[in-house]
């Protein structure tokens, strides 16, 4: 346990200058932008140079590039992302209001993902180089090269248009009823993560059948254990070690593919918000969107390196 919590509090440590470099990362893209904050914040009002020049003053735009990173960071720390200079409300608020549906979506997905992904590629490590194993691997061949909204498509066409069985749009709120929530999102969750559960069970199966031709493996099959307490209780979970280290990168996929099938479906979550605000030019609410996706990549993988510590074979015989 020891060895986890030294190896843990190196990984919160080095996470702190990761957060303020990919802060920074995405505050200097977002200066070359070609909007105008000063122009946006009057939409086309046909503004004056003075009211333009009073703008920009106020809210610090004609500051060095670097005095302006150490403000915007200063008053992200305090939970302030700034505001919206179209719709003149903070961009806290909004990220408030949308997150929670993004949050939801990439759990479904990913919760859909992992358990497809360990029913297929156990199967697939079980029956080696036999037919359903063969079939297995065709099929998530064919789900890796799958992009998500290609599957959206599909499944629209099929499920929604063609046999009714989910609504082609719309949001219904868990707290107005589950039933209908679930019915609004299985069809965005599951375009997400089918081909995420493609490229994790081609990797569970290949650490399942490396796992599979070890000596302990051998040596409990001819002490007569039963091939379900060998795989189930050593195998599986020696094996799972591997995928994990991947895991938090097919998240941050997840939470990329958010952005495109919240629109596809039109959920109101951070997506289908952060789309409108390119559209509308609010540089405001870009860059806080992109800095909570990104800084929400950056943490989950964090949770996975800790995982991954916890599941470790050699540190738990250290423990």
């Amino acid at each position: 346990m020891a060895v986890v919590v030294r190896m843990l509090l190196g990984r919160i440590l080095a996470l702190i200058p990761l957060l303020l470099g990919v802060i920074l990362f995405v505050f200097v893209i977002m200066r070359f932008s070609p909007v105008d904050p000063a122009l946006a914040a009057f939409d086309g009002a046909n503004a004056t140079a003075e009211q333009l020049a009073r703008f920009r003053a106020e809210n610090g735009l004609n500051d060095p590039l670097l005095l302006r990173y150490v403000h915007f960071v200063w008053h992200l720390v305090q939970g302030d992302f700034g505001t919206s200079v179209i719709t003149k409300q903070s961009v806290g608020a909004t990220i408030a209001t949308a997150l929670p549906l993004t949050v939801q979506l990439t759990v479904l997905g990913l919760a859909i993902a992992i358990v497809i992904s360990l029913v297929l590629g156990v199967t697939s490590a079980l029956f080696r180089d036999r037919w359903p194993d063969q079939l297995i691997r065709i099929v998530t061949l064919a789900g890796v090269a799958a992009p998500a909204f290609w599957v959206a498509l599909l499944l629209v066409q099929w499920l929604a248009v063609g046999q009714g069985i989910f609504p082609t749009s719309g949001y219904v709120s868990m707290n107005d009823s589950f039933g209908g929530w679930l019915n609004s999102m299985t069809l965005p969750a599951v375009s997400l993560a089918l081909p995420v559960a493609a490229q994790l069970t081609r990797i569970i199966r290949t650490s399942m059948v490396e796992e599979l031709d070890k000596d302990y493996v051998r040596t409990a099959r001819g002490g007569g254990l039963p091939p379900v307490v060998v795989v189930g209780r050593n195998v599986l979970r020696n094996a799972l070690v591997n995928p994990l280290t991947v895991l938090g990168l097919r998240v941050g996929y997840l939470l990329g593919g958010a952005v495109v099938i919240e629109t596809m479906f039109a959920l109101p979550g951070m997506g289908q918000n952060m789309i409108q605000a390119v559209l509308d030019g609010d540089v405001s609410k870009v860059q806080g969107f992109v800095i909570t996706i990104a800084v929400g990549f950056v943490l989950v993988n964090l949770i996975v390196d800790v995982l991954y510590l916890i599941a470790s074979p050699r540190l738990r015989s250290h423990s």
